[in-house]
This record gives C-alpha cells, sequence and structure tokens, in this order.
C-alpha cells in the first residue's frame, strides 16, 4: 500500500484539521514498531512521546532471537556484547557456567537501540513529535467530529485527530486505562548501572549470570556491556525492602559494592490478565501498555517488538474501517493474533513462573546438569523455538511440568559447585 492510496477528502475534518491515519503514543520499541509498521504501509502516522530522545529505561537490554527476528530490515543492533556463556547460582550458592560456541543473545543499551527504531520509523514516513504528554483519548463528545474518528486530547489542551490511535505508552499507560487493561502480575525491578575497571569487564565479557533469588519468583542477573555492568533483580511487588536488601547483598557477594553506580533505577512490570482488552473502538494497546511480558522472565523487548508490529499493522485496518461493524472485526482479529501467539506463550511462562516459585532448586538443577533443558534454554534464547512452541511440539515438555507441579516443593539443589564462577559444561 503507497501513500497514494490516502484520499484527500479523509485527510482533514470538516473544520480543516489534520486527521492521521494512525497516531502512536509512545516511542519505545512497542511504539516505534507499530509506527514503522503503519507508515512502511504508506499511512499518515504520527508518533508522541513525552520524552526526549535518547532517553533511559530500567531495562537489562538482553536481545533473544525473537527480538531479531522483528527487527526492521536493515536495522544494525548496537551490540554492546556478545553472549556465549551463563553463569548460573542459587541464591548465590552451587554456581555453574554454561557455554556455548554459538551467540546466544546480545546486550544493548536502551537509549541507543529505542532511537534506531524511532529512526526508523521515520524513515518509513512517520512523524516525531517528543516532549508531548498525551493526558486522554476520547471516541465521542464535542472534540470527535465523527464516528471514524479518535481524540487525543494533550497536556496543555491541544487535540490531535487520528482514524487509529496505538497506546504503546508503557507500564503506567493511559491509552492502557482507556481500554480497560487487566494486570494479573505486578513485579518490581531494581537495577543499577555499575561501572568497572577494564580487569573486571575482562572477566565478564561474554558471560552472564542469573542468580534465583530469596523469595519466590525473584532472580538478578549481571549483563557486561564494555566497561559498565548492568546488575538488578525482579520480583513481586510488595516486597520492597526485601528486593532492596536482595539487589544489595547481590552487588556484594559479586565484589561490586565498592564501585558506585552511574544510575540506580526501579521499574514496575505487569502482566495482563487472561481477558484483559486489548482494544477499544479505534483504540489498540500494545506491549507494556497492554500487559505483554513474559511472566517467568519478564522479558518484554521480544513483546514489544511483536505486539507494536501487529498493532501499527491492524490500526492500518482499523483506520480504512467505515463503520463500527467492521471496526470491530478488526480489533477482534488483532486481539486473535496476539493470543495465538504471544498469548500463548504467556500461558507457558505462567506455569514456569507457579513452578519456579515454588521449586527454584529443581530449576537449578536442571539447567545446569541436564542437557535437553540446557538445550531448550539455547534454543530459546537464539529464536529457534518459543516457550509455546516448545510445548507444543515436545509432549515430553508438557509431561515435565505436570510431573514437577506434582513434587514437593524444595528451594535447594544439588551442589555442581560452591565457588564463584563454578563449573563449566560447552554445548
Amino acid at each position: 500500500m503507497s501513500s497514494e492510496n490516502s484520499s484527500a477528502d479523509d485527510s482533514s475534518a470538516d473544520d480543516g484539521q489534520r486527521v492521521w491515519d494512525v497516531v502512536v503514543v509512545g516511542a519505545g520499541p512497542a511504539g516505534a514498531s507499530a509506527a514503522y509498521a503503519a507508515a512502511v504501509a504508506g499511512r499518515r502516522v504520527l508518533l508522541l512521546e513525552k520524552a526526549e530522545l535518547p532517553r533511559y529505561k530500567t531495562c537489562g537490554g538482553g536481545i533473544i532471537g525473537p527480538s531479531r527476528d522483528s527487527l526492521p530490515p536493515g536495522f544494525e543492533l548496537p551490540f554492546r556484547d556478545r553472549v556465549h556463556a551463563v553463569t548460573f547460582s542459587n541464591n548465590g550458592r552451587f554456581s555453574r557456567t554454561r557455554r556455548s560456541r554459538h551467540m546466544l543473545f546480545g546486550l544493548i543499551n536502551r537509549p541507543e537501540f529505542d532511537q534506531q527504531l524511532v529512526e526508523h520509523a521515520q524513515k518509513a514516513g512517520a512523524e516525531l513529535r517528543t516532549g508531548v504528554t498525551v493526558q486522554r483519548v476520547e471516541q465521542h463528545g464535542s472534540s470527535v467530529p465523527d464516528r471514524r474518528t479518535v481524540a487525543v486530547v494533550l497536556q496543555g489542551g491541544e487535540t490531535v485527530l487520528a482514524r487509529s490511535v496505538v497506546g504503546a505508552d508503557g507500564s503506567a499507560s493511559r491509552i492502557g486505562a482507556h481500554v480497560g487493561v487487566k494486570l494479573d502480575q505486578v513485579d518490581l525491578g531494581l537495577e543499577a548501572e555499575i561501572p568497572v575497571p577494564e580487569t573486571v569487564a575482562e572477566d565478564w565479557k561474554g558471560r552472564v549470570l542469573i542468580d534465583w533469588g530469596p523469595m519466590p519468583g525473584s532472580y538478578g542477573w549481571v549483563f557486561p556491556k564494555g566497561d559498565t555492568l548492568t546488575v538488578g533483580v525482579i520480583s513481586a511487588r510488595g516486597e520492597g525492602a526485601a528486593t532492596k536488601r536482595y539487589l544489595e547483598e547481590f552487588i556484594g557477594r559479586l565484589g561490586l559494592a565498592g564501585f558506585e553506580p552511574d544510575i540506580s533505577s526501579g521499574h514496575l512490570t505487569r502482566c495482563r490478565a487472561d481477558d484483559s482488552p486489548l482494544s477499544r473502538g479505534r483504540v489498540l494497546v500494545c506491549g507494556d501498555a497492554a500487559g505483554l511480558l513474559e511472566p517467568w522472565t519478564r522479558e518484554g523487548i521480544s513483546f514489544a517488538l511483536r505486539s507494536g508490529r501487529l498493532a501499527g499493522e491492524w490500526a492500518v485496518r482499523i483506520a480504512e474501517a467505515h463503520d463500527a461493524v467492521d471496526t470491530r472485526r478488526q480489533a477482534l482479529n488483532y486481539a486473535f493474533a496476539i493470543k495465538a501467539g504471544l498469548g500463548v506463550e504467556m500461558a507457558v511462562g505462567k506455569s514456569m513462573l507457579t513452578l519456579f516459585e515454588r521449586r527454584p532448586g529443581l530449576f537449578h538443577a536442571a539447567l545446569t546438569g541436564f542437557r535437553p533443558a540446557w538445550k531448550a534454554f539455547t534454543d530459546i534464547t537464539r529464536g529457534a523455538t518459543s516457550l509455546g512452541e516448545l510445548v507444543r511440539a515436545h509432549p515430553l515438555a508438557q509431561r515435565a511440568l505436570t510431573a514437577m507441579d506434582r513434587r514437593p516443593a524444595d528451594s535447594s539443589a544439588p551442589a555442581a559447585s560452591s565457588g564463584p564462577s563454578g563449573g563449566e559444561v560447552t554445548s
């Protein structure tokens, strides 16, 4: 579809105000992907972002296979490191490193990554406005000239008109509130960006650490990015003091307490409930605004990129819809596309989290000592499969989940090694 398909009499309201085909709220990975998908289809796209770009986001910055596969053509990932090894530990104990001959995933800094995504959307034809705060969207009332139009009301009173709107404004989304997004799981992530000397950085090069934490469902990570280590932890909201203590003890155990962080930050991640809506009228939500992320690892970048692309594609269809029936049909198709893919992965992830909360030691033992479990981990990170595909294609995986669920709860694991770097296995 080219921009020539946009009819001239469809580009403005009765009062002459410009009407965009698609307005995207939020310029993170989900919003930039939505804007790119709509713009590359030849539509008039406006991308709104409240911050000035580039801006920092609390995020480990791991780019797994599904994320790489969802990027625009020609996108060059600004990797700070390429991961070939993972050290697993269980609350600081039983440390063991597993290595791969092939890259497992890459590590990026979000400001660079997000900026490049926005630039690709702009090159495709999307227009960007930064420093703009959206107060609300209206689909009825005096601000809305007709039933095919949505009014996006900005702070200060300015109104932007659109044929469809994509909400990608993060986990505290105003657009999500308009749609009625319901949340099933809220977690608190704390993170520190710690500059380290060259000798320390060299020790971490190409290797990440994943530590299963002391609270149910919690874990910590170390992601190396050149001369900086991204160190973070995550656990269920409501355990704020314990989560902060975990991060402090984690940093201390790693021998990093003597280095001053450049940035210390926190963030709430939110997973949608199964029956949570993904649209309302001509408004769609995607990424964090829709509560789309993997519940066990809380990985969100691949969910943002994939749902953003789908939202952009269906926003174009909604923009072209001439009545409420067609609008509803396209919105339902978008919801079906999300649930058939990302929804299946989330369902398996929820089961994994439930089991992990009860049996972290069993997970640790499997990943460090059971070759099929390690292979599944590497296949998922590389993008060769997903959690959903793994369970669908391998009945043994489904039976393993069921069997694990029946075993008594435990919080220990057999010691592969009690040293700081542990034993090593190459696959």
